[in-house]
């Protein structure tokens, strides 16, 4: 039957059970007495809407607390491992693959290291593949238990309805690839569970929003600093965030050659790999074979050494023309979006930290527009390295409280081109 407003009495249902799962989540516990002006519902819908999610294991009783006069009032929370999710990080010096409980509870997870600018579908592919087997292996779960898989890659994603997820990342030589449909092939996960594929920095984004720095803004801008430089925009108009493309933002014309083949990308003056790039070109010294977290990591030794030791002037030197420029790139969101916060995280940010924050601040206040300069504030996130598998994590989360506590449907088939079925013939059985 439907309402005037279209929406069904099922719709209506799964409505209310999200108000309830999603309050419960983020405020939680909460009495029944609570929950009704919490959500809006009345106190009968709540009692329906309770006993049918205790009823499906997803909410529990979690103690008590004295009423005004009356019996103790019954406190109730989600129950954490009523569902499990796994987040991927295919970054750009490793794969992280973490397995979640219905609380982001880490109970496992894998990591495995690239080969510096190697990029192959195939290996990465294996990566995830194998990381979700083994992290399910780990902790002892049935992959039919997972409600879906959430996986942040650097480039844009495009959805489609015949091939599923495609990448397209130009920086690492991505070109359209089915990557949902790869991993579907010889999947070791049942239909039921279903692949949420996002760019890396929506889902870093996602993270510090939910559960982060950016908790209660409106509006905000979060920056992936890693080998490169990407963002996410969130407004109330894309709450779940989008994904922005502004480290191939142009900031100088005929400058330096940008992985994506461009010259004068912001990434190619403000992302790790030009920072080092640039100190080597100026005598910077870094053992062969070094990984760039660990290149980078000599750089801020060198430019920050112990007290009485002294700094590198070339590395300072080094760092300062990457705050400006970060600064200046920064100053361009200020001025487009005029977010109320600006949060830095990736790899290569927290590394750099409080100590490169201050100079980045300057910079970006100094070229922006003087009226949204004066309303942001410009922090570091604090979810630390793991954000953006947390922020992949909540894809499916986010999908289970839309559902109103409901598992997805079976995911439909995808073709696998033909030039990737040697993949599927090398991969175990």
């Amino acid at each position: 039957m439907a309402a005037r407003n279209g929406r069904t009495v099922r719709d209506l249902r799964r409505a209310n059970r999200t108000a309830v799962l999603q309050r419960l989540y983020f405020d939680g516990p909460l009495s029944r007495f609570e929950l009704g002006p919490a959500t809006g519902l009345s106190s009968g819908s709540v009692s329906n809407v309770v006993a049918d999610l205790v009823a499906d294991g997803l909410v529990e009783e979690a103690g008590s607390v004295d009423s005004d006069g009356g019996r103790p009032r019954t406190l109730l929370r989600v129950a954490p491992g009523s569902g499990h999710m796994i987040g991927v990080d295919v970054g750009e010096t490793r794969v992280r693959v973490e397995l979640f409980d219905l609380t982001l509870t880490e109970l496992a997870r894998v990591e495995r290291p690239l080969s510096p600018q190697r990029y192959e579908v195939e290996a990465i592919v294996d990566h995830i593949r194998h990381g979700i087997a083994e992290v399910l292996d780990t902790a002892g779960l049935a992959p039919e238990r997972l409600l879906g898989v959430g996986i942040g890659v650097p480039g844009i994603v495009e959805r489609t309805g015949d091939r599923g997820a495609l990448v397209h990342g130009q920086t690492i030589g991505w070109d359209a690839v089915p990557l949902e449909a790869l991993l579907r092939a010889r999947s070791p996960l049942p239909d039921t569970v279903p692949y949420f594929i996002d760019n890396g920095a929506k889902t870093l984004g996602q993270a510090e929003m939910w559960f982060g720095a950016g908790r209660g803004a409106r509006n905000a801008v979060v920056v992936l600093f890693g080998s490169g430089v990407g963002a996410s925009l969130v407004t109330p108009d894309v709450e779940q965030g989008r994904a922005v493309e502004w480290g191939h933002l142009t900031v100088r014309v005929r400058g330096r050659r940008c992985r994506c083949g461009a010259l004068g990308c912001l990434e190619a003056y403000a992302g790790a790999e030009s920072l080092l790039a640039r100190w080597r070109e100026e005598g910077g010294r870094v053992p062969d074979g070094t990984d760039e977290e660990t290149a980078l990591t000599t750089m801020l030794a060198a430019a920050y050494p112990s007290e009485g030791a002294a700094a590198d002037p070339v590395a300072l030197a080094v760092l300062e023309e990457t705050a400006e420029y970060l600064g200046a790139g920064l100053s361009d969101l200020i001025n487009l979006f005029q977010p109320e916060r600006i949060l830095i995280g990736g790899w290569a940010g927290l590394a750099l930290g409080s100590r490169f924050l201050p100079a980045v601040r300057r910079h970006a206040m100094s070229y922006a527009l003087r009226h949204p300069a004066g309303k942001v504030t410009v922090d570091l996130g604090r979810l630390g390295p793991d954000a953006v598998t947390v922020g992949a994590a909540i894809l499916p989360l986010a999908d289970f409280f839309a559902r109103g506590g409901r598992r997805p449907d079976p995911a439909p088939e995808y073709p696998v081109p033909a030039w990737r079925t040697a993949l599927q013939e090398r991969t175990p059985r």
